[in-house]
């Protein structure tokens, strides 16, 4: 069994992992991720590109039409164009949010980093940014890139998730706490 099946499964991990060992075996997988982050970019701006790829009011035509015109305007290399290609003809753009994941994982574990998801209740400053990198990095013993995101309703501290490990230090979550004891108390 390879490694790459222990990150990802199903729809979406087969065709990360096709796409992942492609890019690989040609030496081109830098070239492939900036392509895959350009298109989760271009997901995450137009709600009419994420309707597109889920909605199955779309023909396979219709769908394979758009993705190779997007291709083309946004300059895809050969194999992300293809993989949407391909995907737009069987009908799985839907997995296509979770196939940029799974490589950008698979590519990220062949590296030896691992990425974490951190939710703080205010910006970060730079040095923040850097002693919680140094921090976690010493304690996965990995180097960890930072996926950081802002969510005033924690009120103050940080959660942090690195695979299935939370570690959850915001105010919010123990406020909740202490009024579960005050519950039992009274």
């Amino acid at each position: 069994m390879s490694a790459t099946s222990t990150l990802v499964s199903g729809i979406a991990g087969r065709y990360a992992t096709a796409v992942f060992e492609l890019a690989t075996e040609e030496g081109n997988l830098d070239a492939v991720e900036r392509d895959l982050l350009a298109l989760e970019e271009a997901l995450a701006g137009s709600e009419d590109l994420r309707e597109m790829i889920r909605s199955p009011i779309y023909t396979r035509e219709d769908q394979a039409r758009a993705v190779a015109a997007l291709a083309k305007a946004m300059e895809l290399g050969p194999t992300v164009s293809n993989t949407l290609a391909l995907m737009a003809t069987k009908r799985r753009l839907f997995a296509l949010p979770q196939v940029i994941a799974a490589v950008k994982a698979l590519a990220a574990e062949m590296r030896g980093e691992v990425t974490a998801e951190v939710t703080a209740a205010l910006p970060l400053s730079p040095e923040q940014t850097e002693s919680l990198t140094e921090t976690l990095r010493r304690a996965v013993g990995k180097n960890v890139q930072l996926n950081i995101r802002v969510d005033p309703a924690l009120i103050g501290g940080l959660v942090v998730r690195i695979g299935s490990r939370m570690i959850d230090t915001s105010i919010r979550s123990k406020l909740a706490k202490l009024q579960n004891v005050m519950k039992e108390v009274g």
